[in-house]
C-alpha cells in the first residue's frame, strides 16, 4: 500500500507521458492498422514500444539524477548537437502541433454536429483556448486535470475493447485480400505507425521538462527508483491502449475494405462509428466525447511541451544571454506555436492525411539520431556510475537506433 500512495504521489512526468502519446498515434494510426492489415500490426506496435522505451526512459534518468534536462546535456555535448536537435525542435514545431489540433478539430466538429464552419476556424478556436488555460494554469492545471481524464480514458477503452471482443467481428467482403506490407504504401504506413508509437522520440526530452517542473513542487525530487516507476505505469498504459485501438479497427472494419478518410471530419465521424457498430447507437456521445477528451489533452500536453522545448533550446543556444526562463516567456512561446501552427494547417488545407505523414516520417528518420544523443547523455560523465543504465537497457538502445536506421534507410532506397 506504501508504494502504490508513492506512486499517486509522484503521478506527474509518466502521466503526462500517456495522455501526450494516446492521440494521433494510437486514435489515427492504431486504429488505422487494426483496420487494414488486422492481427499482424502487433508485432510493430509491440515492437516501437519495446525498441524505443530506453529513449524516453533515459529523458527520466538523467534529469533525477543530474538535475538537468536532456536539452541542457545536448549542449554539453557540443554545439554542433545543439544545433542538431534545434533543427529539429523547429521541423516538429512547424507539424506535430497542427497535425493534433486538426485531428481534435474533426472530432469536435463531430460531437457537437458543427456544419458550415471549416475545420481551421474550429482549430483555431481549440488554439485560443488551450493557449488560454496553459498560459493561466501551467504545470499544474496539466497534472491536476490529466489524472481524471487518463484514468477515465482507460477504463472506457478497456470496457469498449471487451466489447467488441465479445462480439463477432465483421465479415469480410468477397475476395477480400490484405494489402501488401512491405511494398511503397505499406513502409510509408509503417513508418508513419512507428515514427509516432507511442510518441516521436524527440518527445523524451519532454518528459525531462516536465520532471524538472515536477520537482519543483511541494513534493520535491522521489529516487530515481521511484521516478522511474511512475514513468514506466504511464508507458505500459500508452502500449496497452495502442493494443486497445488495433483490436476494435480489426473487429469493426478489418476485411470490409472500407478506408478511413483523410477529412478530419469524416474520419472523426467515421472512428465514432466504429465504436458504436458494435455496441450500439445509445454509446454514441460517451464515446465521441471520450476520443475528443484523447485528443484534447493530447493537444494541451504537446502545446505545452513544445513551447518548454523551444525555450530552454534557445536559453542554450545563447548560453551568454540567459534570459528565457521568465513567465512570460512561455506565455510568448506558447502564442507564437499558436501562430505558426495555424498557418501550417491553412497551407494544408486541413488534410489531416498530409500533415500526419510529415510530421512522422520526419520524426521516424531522426529517431535514431535523438536515441544516441540520450544515450550519450546517461553514459557520460555527468553521471555517477550507479546511475548510468545497465548492459541490458544499452544493448536495446543501441537494437534501437540500428532498427530505425535501417528501416529508414529501406524506405529512402525504396523512394529512389
Amino acid at each position: 500500500m506504501s508504494r502504490f500512495r508513492t506512486l499517486l504521489k509522484n503521478l506527474g512526468p509518466g502521466l503526462l507521458f500517456a495522455s501526450m502519446a494516446i492521440g494521433t498515434s494510437h486514435l489515427v494510426l492504431s486504429t488505422k492498422a487494426g483496420a487494414t492489415y488486422g492481427w499482424l500490426m502487433v508485432i510493430p506496435i509491440l515492437l516501437a514500444n519495446l525498441l524505443k522505451y530506453p529513449f524516453f526512459e533515459y529523458g527520466i534518468r538523467y534529469t533525477n539524477v543530474t538535475g538537468r534536462s536532456l536539452v541542457e546535456g545536448y549542449s554539453r555535448l557540443g554545439r554542433g548537437w545543439m544545433w542538431l536537435y534545434a533543427f529539429i525542435t523547429l521541423v516538429t514545431t512547424f507539424t506535430i502541433l497542427a497535425a493534433l489540433y486538426v485531428v481534435t478539430a474533426g472530432l469536435l466538429a463531430n460531437l457537437f454536429g458543427i456544419s458550415g464552419v471549416s475545420v481551421s476556424l474550429i482549430a483555431l478556436g481549440l488554439f485560443a483556448f488551450i493557449s488560454a488555460a496553459l498560459i493561466i494554469g501551467r504545470y499544474s492545471l496539466l497534472e491536476t486535470t490529466l489524472k481524471f481524464v487518463v484514468t477515465i480514458l482507460f477504463a472506457a477503452l478497456l470496457v469498449t475493447t471487451v466489447m467488441v471482443l465479445y462480439k463477432a467481428p465483421v465479415e469480410a467482403v468477397e475476395g477480400f485480400r490484405r494489402p501488401p506490407l512491405m511494398d511503397s504504401v505499406g513502409v510509408l504506413f509503417l513508418i508513419s505507425l512507428i515514427g509516432w508509437m507511442p510518441t516521436a522520440v524527440e518527445a523524451s526530452s519532454w518528459i525531462s521538462l516536465w520532471s524538472l517542473e515536477k520537482y519543483k513542487g511541494k513534493h520535491g525530487k522521489p529516487s530515481l527508483k521511484d521516478a522511474l516507476q511512475e514513468f514506466n505505469t504511464g508507458y505500459v498504459t500508452t502500449a496497452l491502449l495502442a493494443v486497445f485501438f488495433l483490436v476494435i479497427g480489426h473487429r469493426t472494419l478489418y476485411g470490409t475494405g472500407t478506408e478511413l478518410s483523410g477529412n478530419a471530419v469524416v474520419f472523426a465521424d467515421q472512428v465514432v462509428q466504429l465504436f458504436t457498430t458494435h455496441i450500439g447507437d445509445w454509446a454514441y456521445i460517451f464515446i465521441a466525447v471520450s476520443a475528443f477528451a484523447t485528443m484534447f489533452s493530447t493537444c494541451m500536453t504537446a502545446h505545452d511541451a513544445i513551447a518548454r522545448v523551444s525555450i530552454d533550446v534557445l536559453e542554450y543556444l545563447r548560453p551568454k544571454r540567459r534570459q528565457f526562463g521568465k513567465r512570460w516567456h512561455y506565455a510568448i512561446a506558447i502564442l507564437v506555436l499558436t501562430g505558426v501552427n495555424f498557418l501550417v494547417l491553412t497551407a494544408f488545407g486541413a488534410n489531416m492525411g498530409n500533415l500526419v505523414a510529415l510530421a512522422t516520417f520526419i520524426s521516424f528518420v531522426m529517431a535514431p539520431l535523438v536515441g544516441y544523443m540520450n544515450l550519450k547523455n546517461v553514459t557520460g560523465g555527468d553521471m555517477p556510475a550507479t546511475a548510468k543504465p545497465g548492459r541490458v537497457l544499452r544493448v536495446l538502445t543501441y537494437a534501437g537506433i540500428l532498427f530505425l536506421s535501417l528501416f529508414a534507410a529501406y524506405y529512402c532506397w525504396l523512394l529512389l
